[in-house]
């Protein structure tokens, strides 16, 4: 997938800000969004053995016990260097045992040719989430941040993220929490920039608006 150039990304936040002026305040204060802006830093393997170990812990957290497995694993997170440590290597390391074997049935699907990354670039998000889900230990949510923050895919609406939902409660002022089902709909007037939108809800709950 092309990057986004930033007069596209900035015509897209225009469009958002048209269907709905409720962003423009935090459309003002923010950086302009960042995703599908330049190219990840890392493979699609390794963002996802990332996004495992770091599920429900604080980012610290999640980057100690993440450095600690890249250092058993020889100093990189591959198949091949993960496939050689076993699920106690990993619990030493600070991996929970249900992530040591999400890990390694990513691996082994990897390895076997289950998972081929390269093709997913032609793939849809639906295809794509289906083949990642269908492994233990990768749900939904995993899937929706590699899709936005990897993949740039800019078509995402996720609205099983908790914090995705209090900011566009902030954001439109709302005195309840709307439903998730609620806000599916209404993320269909901003169909083909979805992702942009959650993106700007995530900046609002930011107290600090550091990028994501």
């Amino acid at each position: 997938m092309a990057l986004t150039s930033e007069e596209d990304m900035k015509k897209h936040v225009r469009a958002i800000v048209r269907i709905d002026p409720a962003f423009s305040p935090i459309v003002k204060r923010s950086p302009l969004c960042t995703i599908n802006r330049r190219h990840p830093g890392q493979g699609h393997y390794e963002t996802l053995v990332t996004s495992i170990i770091s599920q429900q812990l604080a980012v610290k957290a999640a980057d100690t016990i993440r450095d600690r497995v890249r250092v058993l694993a020889g100093g990189s997170l591959t198949p091949e260097s993960l496939d050689g440590l076993s699920t106690v290597e990993l619990r030493t390391a600070g991996v929970s045992g249900a992530k040591a074997r999400a890990i390694s049935e990513l691996t082994q699907a990897t390895l076997s040719g289950e998972i081929n990354f390269k093709k997913f670039s032609k793939l849809s998000n639906e295809e794509i989430s289906a083949e990642l889900t269908a492994l233990w230990g990768i749900g939904r949510w995993t899937v929706e941040m590699f899709l936005i923050f990897h993949l740039g895919r800019l078509d995402l609406w996720p609205v099983g993220d908790l914090a995705m939902r209090r900011g566009w409660e902030k954001l439109h002022a709302l005195d309840y929490e709307i439903e998730p089902k609620k806000l599916d709909l209404i993320g269909e007037k901003f169909s083909g920039r979805q992702s942009i939108v959650a993106w700007y809800c995530w900046r609002a709950t930011e107290s600090d608006s550091s990028s994501w």
